[in-house]
């Protein structure tokens, strides 16, 4: 049986691979091997790696690829993706090709304001908390200003600060709401202090008041702003005459986009499919998001938070045919940063930041957004034509081959035997031993049949 261990951030790397590799491998040694395997040749930016997160033990590699062709407000990009999903950079750069002869992708900022939240509850009279509040709006701003003078200084800063009420949801519960404007940061930071000194300036303004002990009797919970970003948003849009739209041999420019808008109007009625759909959308935005040191997560929830905004999870995209002109664009939440964090640090992020011309965090808003555009269109595309396994399966052929470490010449045997098959896995298993003239594993015999 494990037994828990004390001290453990406090060994050295060595340590703790000591400890991981005795305590829960059958093979210590080739588990050592494998970590080690992983560790850069470099000590110096492995340092940089190690100190990224705590109790690092070796690095995770994800394949670094780019989308070429992106047209974006008439500059051209290619654009880097970090994803361990295939046809993803490929649907990407398909559709991102597509566009490029029809006026490409425009972007459109439509706010940048975050928001952040002093949470508390107040026991007093609310009128009391009002009076109290107006103190505190000029205090806050003065209290703030060595935090917030590069930030001031760079057109960015506090914009304004509210109390909110929020006692009907929630016994006692109120808020002081603050916007900000962090211009080429993400700002998670700075937000936060300032939240956290404006806390300081509510409890010392309180006790200092000659009010009642009840009046006196407020609490924070906490201080953060949120990841739900509404009013830091971009719209991506494309567009063409519905005759441009004659890339299919197999389906006419007015079937296609009648399918199209009606798959796109599914995933904005039925929350199963708009599941789906937005998380084809994020496979596009979140590859651009990695490479680029920006913070996923945060993009994730506060996409999925923005298309619940009116009671019902929906589509992220939404698409047009009027007046015979295919429109199909998606406005999304997105903070992202340019400066500070992984952006000076990570060498594959400064990388990535200069493949794209060291954009500012507008002009990063308008290249992720149509990089999720793109990869949306791409697997609608697919869906309303040939259908998505075509290109899955071909991956799926890929990865089958890799397991069973296939030959360059048997690799390319079983992918022309394939051309005009479904490559299912006792399939590839059964080709590949019939090539190597040895028996069918019978693990495979009724696999996948």
């Amino acid at each position: 049986m494990k037994k828990p261990i004390k001290g453990f951030s406090k060994l050295s790397k060595e340590g703790k691979i000591e400890w991981l590799v005795n305590e829960h491998f059958e093979k210590p040694e080739a588990a050592r091997a494998l970590l080690e395997e992983y560790w850069h040749t470099d000590e110096k930016k492995q340092q940089l790696h190690d100190d990224f997160i705590e109790n690092t033990v070796t690095n995770y590699f994800l394949p670094f690829g780019v989308a070429p062709n992106f047209l974006i407000n008439d500059e051209l990009y290619t654009l880097p993706m970090a994803i361990e999903e295939s046809s993803v950079v490929a649907a990407a750069s398909k559709a991102a090709g597509f566009w490029l002869k029809r006026g490409g992708f425009k972007t459109e900022i439509v706010s940048t304001t975050k928001i952040g939240h002093v949470h508390f509850n107040y026991y007093g009279s609310v009128e009391t908390l009002k009076t109290m509040f107006e103190a505190w709006k000029p205090m806050f701003f003065e209290e703030t200003e060595e935090l917030t003078a590069n930030m001031r200084a760079r057109g960015g800063g506090i914009l304004s600060v509210e109390l909110k009420d929020k006692t009907d949801v929630l016994e006692n519960y109120f808020q002081i709401e603050a916007r900000f404007e962090t211009c080429d940061s993400m700002g998670a930071n700075f937000i936060n202090s300032c939240l956290e000194q404006f806390a300081q300036v509510m409890r010392a303004d309180v006790m200092s008041r000659d009010i009642s002990e009840e009046d006196k009797n407020l609490q924070v919970v906490m201080c953060i702003l949120s990841n739900y970003t509404p009013e830091c948003v971009v719209r991506a849009e494309v567009s063409c005459k519905v005759e441009e739209l004659n890339d299919d041999k197999d389906v006419t420019p007015e079937e296609f986009a009648t399918k199209f808008k009606r798959a796109v109007r599914i995933a904005e009625v039925e929350p199963y499919r708009a599941t789906t759909h937005n998380k084809g959308i994020m496979n596009g935005i979140d590859a651009v998001i990695i490479a680029t040191g920006n913070d996923f997560r945060a993009i994730e929830a506060a996409s999925h938070t923005y298309a619940s905004r009116n009671g019902q999870y929906t589509s992220l995209t939404h698409c047009t045919v009027e007046d015979g002109i295919f429109r199909f664009w998606i406005e999304i939440p997105l903070a992202l940063g340019t400066v500070g964090g992984l952006t000076k640090l990570h060498p594959m992020v400064k990388l990535a930041h200069e493949l794209l011309g060291h954009p500012n965090s507008e002009t990063l808003m308008g290249i992720v957004a149509a990089s999720g555009l793109a990869q949306n269109f791409g697997a609608l595309r697919a869906l309303v034509t040939t259908g998505i396994q075509k290109g899955h399966m071909k991956m799926h052929l890929f990865n089958i081959l890799n397991q069973l470490e296939a030959t360059t010449e048997e690799r390319d045997a079983i992918v022309a035997h394939f051309t005009d098959k479904v490559p299912h896995h006792n399939l590839v298993v059964a080709k590949f031993c019939e090539l190597r003239g040895i028996p069918v594993p019978r693990s495979d015999v009724k696999k996948d049949s």
